[in-house]
């Protein structure tokens, strides 16, 4: 069987959720099933460490698809014209995009529409081919992949699809992160945080991941308790970033309100969020929100959000807080502050919860929605 898959978003040292999620899923499938031709579809010159096994031919297709004329140019032109030529028995998108018009199966993956409920929070022009092509993605989409049953209701509710056309495929997390020891966390406190006990956030600082309000509940929490918490704000600056640095500088707790950046070096995240004493992950909305899994892998407790698919998600493993409301964050942190026995009772259902989800489980039921599609 010879298998088309988009793989734009394969970057070395540059990949973010969706391009893990294309890495963990295809690595395993491709090596599980060498009966199988592999073509990866590739936007820019690809780095060795994604041909994961010899059934893999590698195609670069231009242009350099990160602007939406660009994502117009790379897929509806370059890679249908492609497609067309390979004639694959399958096209897999581990993303939304898809080239329209196509006579061969298709499958996406839709990890959630946030663009829907927060429009606001995305750029015009990106916003602009999101509300044009994303209903279509999904219309002609063959099937349709997305990574939680929240997900799921609202593809159909927005974009009028069958639920019987839809597979649920849960994201996994990166067994890697493991807690650490005493010792270690005092040098990482040391090195991030002065010394002092910190909350981390760990995400793209997109707007819908609400730092704005976790950092004005975070001043609420401090001014509460007089402690010597800092907040760590772990990710790139992207779309909105500016404001928060503002936000932040005039903060009575400037000082407390530490941005890092992205962190590449894993040994360094790991360790960064094993020594906070809890990942505040309050965003808006959340297809899924692997972090708050990987933060259970280090073994520190969880305060996020009671909106979309993030109950789903951590189960009884977390403080819920709502999103939209300061004090509602900030309560959060003080509960877990004032009360120690409540971090040993979330870390016992954390370890729990953590058994619902892997990346082999995810690769399965991916290669499954593969296999359905070529059948529909």
């Amino acid at each position: 069987m010879k298998i088309a898959v988009n793989t734009r978003l394969l970057i070395k040292n540059r990949l973010e959720g969706i391009g893990w999620f294309t890495y963990e899923n295809l690595k395993r499938i491709c090596r599980a099933h060498p009966e199988h031709e592999f073509y990866f579809i590739f936007d820019r010159p690809y780095h060795q460490d994604f041909i994961f096994s010899d059934n893999i031919t590698p195609i670069v297709l231009f242009p350099p698809s990160r602007h939406p004329l660009l994502w117009y140019w790379f897929f509806q032109i370059s890679m249908k014209k492609y497609l067309n030529k390979l004639k694959p028995d399958v096209f897999v998108s581990p993303e939304s995009y898809l080239p329209l018009g196509l006579k061969i199966p298709r499958v996406i993956t839709m990890h959630d529409i946030a663009y829907e409920h927060y429009p606001e929070t995305v750029p015009v022009m990106v916003r602009w081919y999101y509300k044009y092509f994303f209903p279509r993605f999904a219309q002609n989409a063959t099937r349709i992949m997305t990574v939680s049953e929240y997900s799921k209701q609202d593809i159909m509710k927005y974009y009028h699809v069958s639920p019987a056309k839809i597979d649920v495929v849960y994201n996994g997390y990166n067994l890697n992160f493991t807690s650490i020891e005493e010792a270690q966390k005092i040098k990482i406190r040391a090195a991030f945080s002065n010394g002092a006990p910190y909350f981390v956030f760990l995400g793209g600082l997109y707007p819908r991941k609400n730092i704005g309000k976790l950092m004005e509940a975070f001043e609420r929490f401090k001014s509460t308790t007089g402690s010597n918490y800092k907040l760590l704000l772990v990710g790139k600056h992207v779309f909105g970033t500016d404001e928060l640095l503002q936000m932040a500088h005039v903060s009575s707790y400037k000082e407390d309100i530490i941005f890092t950046g992205r962190i590449d070096n894993f040994e360094t995240l790991n360790n960064l969020i094993a020594s906070a004493e809890a990942m505040t992950y309050v965003s808006v909305f959340e297809g899924f929100g692997i972090p708050c899994l990987e933060a259970m892998q280090c073994g520190i407790p969880v305060i996020t959000s009671n909106t979309s698919s993030l109950p789903e998600v951590c189960g009884d493993a977390a403080i819920y807080v709502n999103p939209l409301e300061v004090e509602s964050i900030a309560q959060g942190m003080l509960r877990l502050y004032q009360n120690p026995e409540l971090r040993i009772s979330l870390t016992e259902a954390a370890n729990m919860q953590l058994k619902k989800f892997s990346w082999e489980h995810t690769a399965a039921a991916f290669w499954n929605s593969i296999l359905t599609t070529i059948n529909t």
